[in-house]
């Protein structure tokens, strides 16, 4: 078995960072990329059922966010660990991190479940489209633990610099369940045609077996899963640590799918096919965002460790490193998602008002693309540190300060086109603010660590 070293503390930034950045890219892009083909084989089955993956969204994305907030605090307590070449303790948290994951994730299944009716009908989906929307629903809530657990042990894996493992998994999960979609969806041979409840139950199946890697790897590969049974004092601390930061990123990754249910239901104004053209563009700018959503993924790690060794310097450096990174690459995906926008939505059918919504979303939000980035970047450095609230503020600001009202208020004059461009404002004002923020915390957070006055480093 391995045991955890702090490696992140020293040599190349950058090299660190593109190593660690690539293999989660690989995994991130799949896992994008099984969405994409979700809404693609969905859209061939029909409409309505393409409109319902696009009320499931955003509540897919709360529950999303909860296994985010767990994995960001489970993250930032096993990298500063590490950091200060505790190993016990690291495992410690890894483990604990589980059973807590599972104990929520069961309580949200349950109340998922008994909440699908009335919920769906407050974001403004038809009568009749309840029963298909519950019926999907249903099998995704089931495969919540499998989601959440999984994606909390892998973000222990990640906490060790290890980026390479779990982005297999994902890639072995997302491949899985794009050859399980079509099979579960259509039907073939004794096996029935389930359409959108087949892609519920490809994704079930999928996460059940990344789930299971996941354990079997951080076991007997990586040595940071522990049997042996925990004090009620050590459980209790460990519980409070990893939700000291994983409670607010929680909370700060579930404002924006809140704040997407909001829109959502604004958009339900216009019709159910504007709602599924809303679900078709968000689909394709999940897949074009895998680069910060890795970047993300790999800076509260390296953060953690390094503000445990009072290194600031390292810490700035790729703060600097990742503003240029996204700011370039965002401008490239708008150029290319301009010039694509009448292509891609035809992808996923061929009803011109569905394509038409797609199309004004992908002319109009990528132009902010790279401040986005940079907010995800940031906020998850805030996580690395151990200081979470200012992620969470950060969130509010740009979804409930800015892009809800701004959509409300422009939406009276210029409708859907309004309420995108809402989006492109809140996103350009947060990255500027969060990339400030960051870099003013860094400094007293590595003090706080190590004492005023030490060594910072170098990059």
């Amino acid at each position: 078995m391995e045991q955890s070293q702090p490696r992140l503390t020293q040599g190349s930034v950058g090299r660190h960072l593109v190593d660690m950045t690539l293999p989660v890219l690989y995994g991130v892009f799949l896992m994008m990329l099984q969405g994409f083909v979700d809404a693609w084989f969905i859209g061939q089955v029909g409409v309505r059922e393409l409109a319902a993956l696009g009320f499931s969204f955003p509540i897919l994305m709360i529950v999303t966010s909860v296994a985010i907030g767990l994995g960001a605090g489970t993250s930032s307590v096993v990298a500063r660990a590490i950091g200060k070449h505790d190993h016990r303790r690291a495992r410690r948290l890894a483990t604990d991190s589980l059973l807590l994951s599972f104990l929520i994730t069961g309580a949200m299944c349950i109340c998922g479940i008994l909440t699908i009716g009335p919920l769906f009908r407050m974001l403004g989906a038809p009568e009749d489209m309840i029963p298909l929307i519950a019926g999907y629903m249903t099998i995704l809530y089931i495969g919540v633990p499998f989601v959440v657990v999984g994606m909390v042990g892998m973000s222990s894996m990640r906490a060790t610099g290890d980026t390479r493992l779990p982005s297999r998994l994902m890639v072995i999960a997302a491949v899985l369940n794009m050859i399980l979609d079509p099979i579960l969806i259509f039907g073939i041979g004794p096996i029935p045609a389930m359409g959108l409840n087949g892609a519920a139950m490809a994704a079930l199946l999928a996460r059940a077996a990344i789930f299971a890697g996941t354990l079997y790897f951080m076991r007997y590969r990586m040595d940071m899963l522990s049997f042996n049974k925990p004090h009620a004092k050590e459980l209790r601390s460990s519980w409070v640590d990893i939700l000291h930061v994983g409670i607010p990123a929680a909370a700060t990754n579930a404002i924006i799918p809140i704040a997407t249910a909001v829109i959502t239901a604004m958009l339900a104004g216009y019709g159910p096919e504007t709602v599924a053209g809303f679900g078709v563009a968000s689909r394709i700018e999940g897949v074009t965002l895998v680069l910060f959503y890795a970047m993300s993924a790999i800076i509260g790690p390296f953060v953690g460790q390094n503000v445990s060794a009072g290194n600031a310097d390292r810490i700035n450096e790729a703060l600097r490193l990742c503003l240029l990174f996204c700011l370039g690459s965002g401008l490239v995906i708008a150029i290319l998602l301009a010039a694509l926008s009448g292509f891609l939505p035809g992808l996923f059918t061929d009803n011109s008002h569905v394509t038409d919504v797609a199309q004004l979303f992908l002319w109009i939000a990528p132009i902010s693309y790279g401040a986005y980035g940079v907010v995800m970047v940031m906020n998850a450095s805030f996580n690395g540190i151990g200081s979470p609230l200012p992620a969470v503020a950060i969130s509010v600001g740009r979804m409930g300060v800015i892009y809800v009202p701004v959509a409300l208020l422009l939406n009276q004059f210029w409708g859907v086109a309004g309420i995108f461009a809402a989006y492109a404002i809140a996103n350009i004002v947060t990255g500027a603010i969060s990339y400030v923020w960051a870099r003013s915390a860094v400094q007293g957070q590595c003090e706080r660590h190590q004492g005023p006055g030490v060594q910072t480093g170098t990059a």
